[in-house]
């Protein structure tokens, strides 16, 4: 009875529920392949011996690296954020350098960070510049078309009432489309906070005395594949919290728009 009175009430469980059952499925069926198909196969832990092993190296361990990792992830988020944000407002009070800021946005996504890092290490050392960088790239597209899409979803009505009453670009900006821009843009944060992760990592991989790509190689050659697993687990989870710390905020700051995840 209860059951159906839950049903007939139209609610749902929360989502971090569905989040964490689908992680401990997950869990289950990677221990289920690793104690079975693979058994015996070092490149392929168990989830347990991973927890094991993160439990080994304790704080002591992870700490420094996160910390590292995450102050260049920040940074790179920021500013590259910073630098979209303001391009794209520019690009609707300018209407002109649309075509080349969005040329030389899509020149830059499509360049492969893999590829172009050695050059910042060359150029900028191998010290926080290079992944800071490289964090700020990987996060720059997806922000600019997020905050451009917002910007020109706002409310013809209300524009023009702006402009009824002798407002003008700047006017309708800061009255009308920034606010109409925050969904689109919140959404495209989501997206970014993850990626700012992936490419202070990608940086540490090519210098840098810690972090957890320094950590990673480190781990890879010495051929400890438990560690090498626990720290991926870790930028993961790196990733995740970054995501959902974006989301709440969201959802905290754009009450009235439709959640999307």
């Amino acid at each position: 009875m209860a059951v159906v009175a839950f049903a007939r009430s139209g609610r749902t469980r929360p989502r971090w529920v569905d989040g964490l059952l689908g992680a401990v499925g997950l869990f289950a069926v990677w221990e289920l392949f690793t104690a079975t198909v693979v058994s015996g196969n070092r490149e392929w832990p168990t989830p347990v011996s991973i927890l094991q092993q993160i439990h080994t190296d304790g704080w002591s361990f992870y700490w420094p690296n996160l910390q590292t990792t995450m102050w260049e992830a920040l940074k790179g988020f920021f500013w590259g954020n910073v630098l979209a944000i303001a391009l794209a407002m520019l690009v609707l009070l300018v209407p002109l350098l649309e075509k080349p800021i969005l040329q030389l946005s899509v020149v830059s996504f499509c360049l492969p960070i893999v590829a172009i890092a050695p050059i910042f290490v060359i150029v900028f050392g191998a010290q926080e510049k290079p992944k800071v960088i490289l964090a700020a790239m990987a996060v720059f597209f997806t922000t600019l078309i997020g905050m451009l899409v917002g910007l020109r979803s706002a409310d013809t009505t209300s524009l023009d009432l702006v402009h009824a009453y002798g407002g003008g670009k700047i006017q309708k900006l800061v009255k009308v489309q920034i606010r109409a821009s925050l969904p689109s843009l919140f959404a495209a944060l989501r997206i970014a906070a993850p990626a700012a992760v992936l490419g202070a990592i990608i940086g540490e991989y090519l210098g840098g005395d810690r972090g957890l790509g320094v950590a990673m190689i480190n781990s890879e050659q010495s051929l400890d594949i438990s560690r090498t697993w626990g720290i991926a687990l870790a930028a993961t989870a790196c990733g995740g919290i970054a995501y959902a710390a974006i989301a709440l905020t969201g959802r905290l700051l754009t009450p009235w728009a439709k959640p999307t995840t």
